[in-house]
C-alpha cells in the first residue's frame, strides 16, 4: 500500500511533541521533586513548559524543514534526545558545556564502558522506532518556493507559542532557574543543542593558538647545589576517587591499608577543581586559580612546562584517555593499550602497567637534566565509572557482591558501592608498589610520591550518580578528593620536610588551586610565578614556617 505523502509541517509538529513530551522524564522527575507540579498551579506550570519546550523545537526544525536537511536533522535530534535522555534519567547528570567536553574528548574504549543493554533498548525505543517511521513516511516538501514561504512562517509561529508560554509561566519559571540553576540543563534536547554551540563558539571567547609562557625565570633553588643525590618525585594523577572512601581518611572500611602501613600523609580536606577529568586535570596543573581558570581568555602554560624549563627532566606515563593538554610539550608514552599478559589480559590495562620498564623510560631521558631531578606523572584509570568492576582484578575484590553493570541503576547501592570500593583497594595496591619501587630508586635518589585525584563521584546518595554536575550545585563527593603524600627518609633529611608535620595538618583545607606552588615548592623551583602561600607544604618546611 502506498503511503500518502504528508506536509513538513506535521514531521516538524509530531516530532518536537515527541521529544518534548517523552524526551524530558528528567526534567519532569525533577519538576515533580521541587513540588512545581503540584495542584491546578502546578499542572498549569507543567502543561507551559512543555508547550515552551515544543515551541523551541518547532522552530527549531521549522528553520531546517527543507527537503535535504529536514530528516537528518529529526534523525540527529531524536538520536542525542533518547541518549541524553538516557543519562539524565538514569544517572541524574546534566548537560551542560562541560559535559559536552567530556564526550568530545573520550576515546573509545572510555566510552565502551558506558553501553549497556538497557541503554540500547531505550535508544530503539525512544529514537530507533520514530527514526525508522520518519524515513519510511514520504514527505510532500513542495517548490522551492513553498519552502521559502512556509519554513520561515514555521519558525517564527512556533517562537511565537513558545515566547506566549514562556510569559505565561514567567514569574514562576524566574524563581526556578534562578534557585535551581541545574534545571536549565536538563531541557532535552535544547541543553545539548546549546552546550554544543557553547563548545563550538568557544574559540571566539577564548584563544587557544595564543600560549602565555608560565616561569619564564624558572630555575632550581639552592637545595640542589648541596644534594648528594637528586630528587625523583612520582605524581600519580588518580581518576574519580573520592576521599571519602578512604580509610586514610577515616573511612570505616579498610580500604587503603597500603598507604597507612607506608605512614603516608593525607590531606582529608583537599577539594578539587572541577567535577570533570576535562575542567579538572588542566585546572589543577595551572597556575590560575579555579575562578581565573574558568575566565582566562587564552592559553597559558602549566606546572609541567615550568618544572621543564628549571632544568628537569620530565615524563608523562599515561594509562587514560590523554593528558588533556598538560603534556603537550614534555616527553609523553601511553601505557592504555599494551599487550602485556598480566596487566592487560582483560583488553584493558590495570594501573601496575605503568611501572613496567619505568626505570627505562626515566633512563631515556636527558641525562643532563636527570642529574637535576626527574618528576613523572602517572595518570590513572582508578575509579572510573560506571564499570566499576572492570577497574581492579579478581584479587582485590574485598567487598562483594559488586555490581557487574554499567546501569548503576538497576543495581543494589549495596553492590555499586562494593564495585566502586573495591577500585580503591587497587589503587592503594597500586600506590603501595609504586612507593615500593620509589625504595629501590633511593640509592641514587630522594625519593617522594604525592596522590591526588582530579575529582570525586556519587554512587547513588539522593539517587546520583557519577560525576560532571556543574561545580555549584555539585555534591561534595564529586568535589572533595584525596591528597597523600609518601617522603623517603633522603627526601625529608635533604628538604627538611617531614611526613610527621603533614600528618599535623591533615584536617589543613587545600585545593587543586594550590597543587601547582606545591611541586614547585617539593622541587625546589624558583620563580616569580611561585606563591608561598598557596604552597600546601610550605608550613612544614624548615624556614618557612
Amino acid at each position: 500500500m502506498k503511503r500518502v505523502a504528508v506536509s513538513p509541517l506535521w514531521v516538524v509538529t509530531l516530532s518536537s511533541l515527541w521529544m518534548a513530551l517523552v524526551g524530558n522524564g528528567a526534567l519532569w522527575r525533577k519538576l515533580g521533586e521541587l513540588s512545581m507540579l503540584d495542584g491546578l498551579g502546578g499542572a498549569a506550570f507543567g502543561l507551559g513548559m512543555l508547550v515552551m519546550i515544543w515551541g523551541a523545537l518547532a522552530a527549531l526544525l521549522g528553520a531546517l524543514a527543507w527537503r535535504l536537511t529536514l530528516k537528518p536533522a529529526v534523525t540527529a535530534l531524536l538520536l542525542a534526545t533518547a541518549a541524553m535522555s538516557y543519562f539524565m534519567w538514569g544517572y541524574r547528570v546534566v548537560i551542560d558545556p562541560t559535559m559536552i567536553d567530556n564526550l568530545l574528548q573520550t576515546d573509545v574504549r572510555e566510552a565502551s564502558g558506558l553501553f549497556s543493554v538497557k541503554m540500547l533498548l531505550s535508544l530503539a525505543l525512544f529514537a530507533l522506532l520514530p527514526i525508522w517511521l520518519l524515513w519510511r513516511q514520504p514527505v510532500n516538501y513542495g517548490g522551492l518556493r513553498r519552502q521559502l514561504l512556509r519554513n520561515p512562517l514555521v519558525a517564527v509561529s512556533a517562537l511565537c507559542m513558545m515566547l506566549i508560554a514562556a510569559v505565561a509561566i514567567f514569574q514562576p519559571m524566574a524563581s526556578l532557574m534562578r534557585n535551581h540553576k541545574e534545571v536549565r540543563y536538563l531541557i532535552n534536547p535544547l541543553n545539548g543543542v546549546y552546550s554544543l554551540a557553547r563548545v563550538a563558539l568557544r574559540p571566539l571567547e577564548r584563544n587557544d593558538s595564543v600560549l602565555v609562557p608560565v616561569g619564564e625565570d624558572a630555575r632550581l633553588g639552592r637545595s640542589h647545589a648541596g644534594r648528594a643525590r637528586p630528587p625523583l618525585l612520582l605524581l600519580v594523577l588518580g581518576e574519580t576517587a573520592r576521599s571519602a572512601n578512604f580509610s586514610i581518611n577515616g573511612y570505616a572500611r579498610p580500604t587503603t591499608p597500603e598507604m597507612e602501613r607506608a605512614q603516608a600523609a593525607s590531606f582529608r580536606n583537599a577539594w578539587s577543581c572541577g567535577t570533570s577529568t576535562a575542567a579538572s586535570v588542566p585546572c589543577m596543573f595551572s597556575n590560575l586559580t579555579r575562578d581565573k581558570f574558568e575566565d582566562r581568555k587564552t592559553a597559558f602554560e602549566g606546572l609541567l612546562d615550568v618544572l621543564q624549563r628549571a632544568g628537569l627532566a620530565v615524563l608523562w606515563v599515561d594509562n587514560q584517555s590523554g593528558c588533556k593538554g598538560v603534556c603537550a610539550r614534555v616527553p609523553t608514552v601511553s601505557t592504555a593499550d599494551l599487550k602485556d599478559p598480566k596487566f592487560c589480559a582483560s583488553g584493558e590495562c590495570l594501573d601496575e602497567i605503568m611501572l613496567q620498564g619505568l626505570e627505562d623510560r626515566i633512563a631515556a631521558l636527558d641525562a643532563a637534566r636527570r642529574a637535576r631531578g626527574v618528576v613523572v606523572v602517572l595518570h590513572q584509570m582508578g575509579s572510573h565509572g560506571p564499570a566499576y568492576y572492570r577497574r581492579s582484578p579478581k584479587s582485590f575484590k574485598r567487598f562483594m557482591p559488586e555490581c557487574t553493570s554499567s546501569a548503576l541503576q538497576d543495581c543494589s547501592r549495596d553492590s555499586v558501592i562494593n564495585a566502586y570500593d573495591n577500585t580503591i583497594v587497587y589503587t592503594d595496591h597500586f600506590l603501595g608498589q609504586t612507593i615500593d619501587w620509589l625504595k629501590r630508586q633511593q640509592a641514587t635518589a630522594d625519593t617522594a610520591m604525592v596522590y591526588v585525584s582530579d575529582h570525586g563521584e556519587s554512587l547513588g546518595e539522593n539517587n546520583l550518580y557519577l560525576h560532571g554536575l556543574p561545580y555549584a550545585v555539585a555534591p561534595d563527593v564529586q568535589k572533595k578528593v584525596p591528597w597523600v603524600t609518601w617522603l623517603s627518609p633522603g627526601y625529608e633529611k635533604t628538604t627538611g620536610l617531614t611526613t610527621a608535620c603533614l600528618r599535623g595538618r591533615r584536617d589543613a583545607e587545600v585545593s587543586h588551586d594550590n597543587y601547582f606552588h606545591s611541586v614547585l615548592g617539593l622541587m625546589d623551583v624558583s620563580t616569580a610565578a611561585y606563591q608561598v602561600g598557596m604552597d600546601a607544604y610550605a608550613p612544614c618546611r624548615p624556614g618557612l614556617r
